[in-house]
Parts: C-alpha cells; sequence; structure tokens
C-alpha cells in the first residue's frame, strides 16, 4: 500500500510533468504561430508593394542627369574659393575716469579736463565671408573674379581653397559699377581655371547651378540647382549698371562673388544678390550677373587695374506703356532720352531730347539699364552706330564715344532742358490737387542749376508752350524743343491757376 501510493505519487507527478510539457508545448507553438503568421504576411505585403521595377528607360534618364551634375560639382568645384574678409574701423570708445565713479555720477573736473581725460580711439574688426572663382594665372599668380561688395572696405583678405588651404590676397582692381573686383593669390600649388561660357545663349529654363559658400565656412562649397526663371533683369542693390540672370537654385548670403553655371559646367553668371522677405533668407529669387559683363573687366583689371567705361552722355528712362503711347511709341522696344548733357558725345553727335535708343551697331536695346552697360563696355574713342526713332522716323546717328568719369558723368547743370514733364493723368490731378479738367504737360522733375531751374520753373507747373509754340503733348513738347529752341529757351506755363512766361536762357 504504501508502495502503491509512493507509485502513484510518482506517477501522479509524472503525469503533470508531462501535462506541463504538452501545456508548454502547445503555447510555444500558438506563440509562435501566432507571431510569425502575420510577420509573413508583411513580408509578402511588402514584396508586393516592391513588385513593380521602376522603367529602366526612365532610370536612364535620371541617372544620366545625375550623372551629369556629378561631373559639374567635379569639373568646377577645384575653381571656386571662399573670400574671407577683416574691416578694421577706429572709433572713440567712452573713457571713464575712475570707475565705478565716473560711471555712475559722471566724470569729475572742468569741460576741458573732461575732454582730454575721455574716450580713446579703438580698433574695432569685422569678419565679412563670400565667394569667387578663379579665372586667370600667370606663372604663380592667381586671379579670382568676385563682388566688388564683397571686398569693399576690406583691410585684410584670405582665399580658401576647397583643400583646405589658406593665402593671403589682395584687390587687383574694381569696377564698382558693374559691382565686379579680380583679387589675386600666390601658390606652386596647381588649381583649375573655370571655363567661362556666353551669357547670351542663357535661354529662360536652362539648368542653373550655384556653387559657393552660403552662411560661412559650415556649408562652404555648397552645390545648388534650379533653373534660370529670367533673364534682363534691372534693379538691385547699389544702383549698378547690370542685368540679371533670374534662378531658383537657392542662394543665400555668403554666395555673392560664387560662379552659376549651366549643364555643361561653364559659368554664366556671378552670383550677386537675392530678393527676400523680412528674415532674408532665400526664397528662390537669386540674382547673377552675366558672364559677359564681366569678360572685358576682368582683362582690363589684370592689365592696367582699373577699367575705361564707355560714356554716352544722356539721361536714360525705361517709358510706361502710357508714356510710350502718347510719344507714339507703343509696342517699341529701347531706351527714351528725355535729356541730354550739353557738350557730350551724344550732343555732340546730334542725339537729341525725345529721341528713342532702339539699338547700338545693330544690336537691340532692352531698355535704359542694357543701354547703359552697352555703352559702358565700349572703349573710349570708338565710333558707334546708333539706331533713334524721332517724330517717327527712323534714323542713324554715329557717336564718337569718350571715357566716362564720376566727375563729369555727375555735371547734372550741364543736362539739356533740364526737366522732364508728362502728360496729365487722373492720378497726376490728385498729386497736385488739380481740377479734374486742368490742362497743360505736367512737370515732375526740375534739376538744380540747368536751365529748366535758371528760368524759373518747378515741380507741378504745368507747360502750355515753348518759345511760344503751343505742346500739348509729349510728342509735341519734344519735336519744339529739338526745332525751336537749338539756340533760346522760354516756357509758357500756369502756377496757382496764373498763366506766366519765364524769362529766357540760351543753350
Amino acid at each position: 500500500m504504501n508502495l502503491t501510493r509512493r507509485l502513484s505519487s510518482r506517477s501522479f507527478f509524472v503525469f503533470n510533468l508531462v501535462l506541463i510539457g504538452i501545456i508548454f508545448g502547445f503555447s510555444l507553438a500558438f506563440l509562435s504561430f501566432s507571431c510569425s503568421t502575420p510577420r509573413s504576411g508583411n513580408i509578402a505585403r511588402a514584396q508586393e508593394r516592391t513588385s513593380a521595377a521602376i522603367p529602366q528607360d526612365a532610370l536612364d534618364i535620371a541617372e544620366g542627369l545625375q550623372r551629369a551634375f556629378n561631373a559639374v560639382a567635379e569639373k568646377v568645384l577645384p575653381s571656386v574659393v571662399e573670400v574671407k574678409t577683416v574691416s578694421v574701423q577706429r572709433r572713440q570708445s567712452p573713457g571713464f575716469n575712475g570707475i565705478p565713479w565716473d560711471f555712475f555720477f559722471g566724470p569729475r573736473g572742468d569741460r576741458n579736463d573732461r575732454n582730454d581725460r575721455g574716450g580713446q580711439e579703438r580698433e574695432f574688426r569685422s569678419q565679412g565671408m563670400g565667394s569667387g572663382f578663379i579665372v586667370s594665372q600667370n606663372k604663380d599668380t592667381y586671379y579670382v573674379l568676385t563682388n566688388n561688395h564683397v571686398v569693399e572696405g576690406t583691410t585684410e583678405i584670405i582665399v580658401a581653397t576647397r583643400d583646405g588651404k589658406e593665402y593671403p590676397a589682395e584687390v587687383v582692381g574694381k569696377a564698382a559699377r558693374r559691382d565686379l573686383a579680380v583679387i589675386s593669390f600666390k601658390t606652386s600649388d596647381p588649381f583649375p581655371l573655370a571655363e567661362l561660357g556666353d551669357s547670351d545663349k542663357v535661354k529662360v529654363g536652362d539648368w542653373a547651378i550655384a556653387i559657393g559658400n552660403p552662411l560661412g565656412e559650415q556649408f562652404a562649397f555648397s552645390v545648388t540647382k534650379g533653373i534660370v526663371s529670367a533673364v534682363g533683369r534691372t534693379g538691385g542693390p547699389g544702383g549698378n549698371i547690370n542685368d540679371f540672370i533670374q534662378t531658383d537654385a537657392s542662394i543665400n548670403q555668403g554666395n555673392s562673388g560664387g560662379p552659376l553655371v549651366n549643364i555643361r559646367g561653364e559659368v554664366v553668371g556671378i552670383n550677386t544678390w537675392i530678393a527676400s522677405n523680412a528674415g532674408g533668407g532665400s526664397v528662390g529669387l537669386g540674382f547673377a550677373i552675366p558672364i559677359n559683363n564681366a569678360t572685358r573687366v576682368i582683362d582690363e583689371i589684370i592689365k592696367s587695374g582699373n577699367v575705361s567705361d564707355g560714356w554716352l552722355g544722356v539721361q536714360l528712362i525705361d517709358a510706361s506703356r502710357d508714356m510710350l503711347q502718347d510719344l507714339q511709341l507703343a509696342g517699341k522696344r529701347g531706351a527714351f532720352v528725355p535729356q541730354v548733357f550739353q557738350g557730350s558725345p551724344a550732343d555732340k553727335a546730334g542725339i537729341r531730347p525725345g529721341d528713342f535708343i532702339t539699338h547700338v551697331d545693330k544690336r537691340e536695346v532692352r531698355g535704359g539699364t542694357h543701354l547703359t552697360q552697352i555703352v559702358a563696355d565700349f572703349k573710349p574713342g570708338e565710333k558707334v552706330a546708333f539706331t533713334v526713332i524721332r517724330d517717327g522716323t527712323v534714323k542713324e546717328i554715329e557717336v564718337r564715344i569718350e571715357v566716362r568719369s564720376d566727375e563729369v558723368a555727375s555735371e547734372n547743370r550741364k543736362l539739356w532742358p533740364g526737366l522732364m514733364v508728362l502728360t496729365l493723368t487722373d492720378e497726376l490731378r490728385s498729386t497736385f490737387s488739380l481740377d479734374k479738367d486742368a490742362q497743360g504737360l505736367a512737370v515732375i522733375q526740375v534739376i538744380p542749376e540747368t536751365a529748366g531751374a535758371v528760368v524759373g520753373i518747378q515741380r507741378g507747373d504745368r507747360i502750355l508752350a515753348i518759345n511760344d509754340t503751343p505742346v500739348k503733348d509729349i510728342a509735341a513738347f519734344y519735336k519744339v524743343l529739338r526745332e525751336k529752341a537749338d539756340k533760346e529757351l522760354w516756357f509758357t506755363y500756369i502756377r496757382g491757376g496764373n498763366t506766366l512766361d519765364t524769362h529766357k536762357v540760351k543753350r
């Protein structure tokens, strides 16, 4: 009995172990089934999702374009540099005679004593960052093209290359009106020159690749891509004479002076400025100086250290659509000449106020800024053919270009006739508080010390006649000015409800 109990207990114990094993086995099987089945299902679904292959012809195109971008970067980056600058200014710093007494209670002693013990002149250093690219070499001297505003007013310049080396650099020369500068550095290390393209061939929709150093060293030698959004843009900071290539390739502070290249790795522009919101970051509106605007600048600066600009001697404006309509020039493209510098190349050759310049040596003129840039590129002494429209007739006038100097070009008292007029519109009537039936040509600008100012004309006056000949519109104004005022000039005008005549001035 005891044996039977022991066996029964042992059998019971063994039975329990077997039962536990069976339960444990089923549990493992269940867990294995419940865990593995969804996983295999996920794998199957993942395989189903990736089973659609990318078309090989599409891959070939995408990878071919990718290789093109790779090649452009490899070709251009070695010729791109960082331009690190330091500007040093000396300013008075506040001085305190006996801190903390003077700080809290002011300096002691009389006025002269306080001045003698005032603040000391201190040196303040500020750092800047820009970009550039190597355009020429003479033995161990490399020449880098960049923007003038990158190096303007700097005391020290360091050029850093992609391999991490740095070289002291100096300014060779500047073309401030074009916002261009050439700097140089010396080394026996070999560097490739950037290949310059032809910006006249750039078209809207072309690939545009910007290379440079946005926001400083942390992002140096960055490559961004986009397209050419527009060409022939005007404006920009600093009153420069360039037209610009617009691109949506990302450009930020520090990119200034870096190259904008095409899909062949040819430089077609110099990244210069961005239009942005208050935050100052890139919003896809970047602008580059066309490289063709710089080719003569590069050669002249390297050769002589400066650039001689050609000078025509006219004031230029881009006439509005309404003004072109009034001048009977609707649909025409070019630059309008409202005033001419007396004694200038244009004046000597016979270009007159009211002329509309459409071509220069058969090259179409897109506007006033474009014409200024074209003229600046001519060498002093060159004879150039200007095509103008005058009173509906096309004329060709040959002008001998002269050298431009800041002194001559800013001598505005020589502008003839010294004032600008517009046909009265509702907007101008509102501006000058005139009745809706007010007549005459509104004077919108009078240049000090010119003939218009000397005879007493003021902004807001309304011109009725020149030399007693009525002028009802702008076209008549300039026609009479050319034909009746070659030697002497006076105006009949309205001011404050009174009709008056000016005194006369000789040309």
